[in-house]
Parts: structure tokens; sequence; C-alpha cells
């Protein structure tokens, strides 16, 4: 087994609206690359749910995307490991989507 690690989007929609999106990067044990894309599919899709906010609306979490998944070395797991590393271009575009850079709370 080797295990990877995967980024997930799940997305929270009242009517045909999204209203918030959530990231999350798990830890998956996988034979293979496309094994590991398959459970991480599967473990998006066992995050879907739905109930109603104090409004009444119905939120419905539904699975957006498996935006990665990547081979994690488990001989450097440990204090300080990096378990996922990526790049991008556009600070400024990574500013707006990224909230917690400027306090805001969620």
């Amino acid at each position: 087994m080797t295990r990877y690690c995967a980024v997930i989007i799940l997305s929270a929609h009242i009517g045909d609206t999204a209203t918030l999106h959530q990231e999350n990067i798990v830890l998956l044990d996988a034979d293979s690359l496309e094994s590991a894309r398959a459970r991480a599919q599967a473990h998006g899709r066992a995050g879907e749910h739905e109930y109603r906010n104090g409004d009444g609306e119905l939120v419905v979490w539904r699975l957006t995307a498996v935006v990665d998944v990547a081979e994690v070395d488990d001989q450097a797991l440990g204090d300080g490991a990096e378990v996922y590393t990526r790049h991008f271009r556009d600070y400024a575009a990574y500013r707006r989507f990224e909230p917690l850079l400027d306090g805001e709370p969620l």
C-alpha cells in the first residue's frame, strides 16, 4: 500500500447558488494512483449531506471536485513534514480566495 494525499472540494448550495466552499486535504492508502483517485471521489461523496439552516433554507453540500491526488512519502511523516505542496502564479487571486490571510472569519 502507498499513502496518497487528496485535495477535495465540497460546495454548499442554497437553491442554485453556491454559498460556501470547503477544501479538504485527506490522506488515503491505496495500491495505485488510479485507486487513490477512486478513493478520493468516494471520500468526497461520503461528505455530501444536507440540512436546514436557521432560516429554514435547505443547504445541500455536494462534491465539487477532486483537485489533485499525490503520493506522500510515509518515511518523512512526522513533525514538520510537508504533506502537500501546490504552486500558483497569481498571489492576488489567492489572497481574494483565502479569507484567513486578512483575518476574515468564515
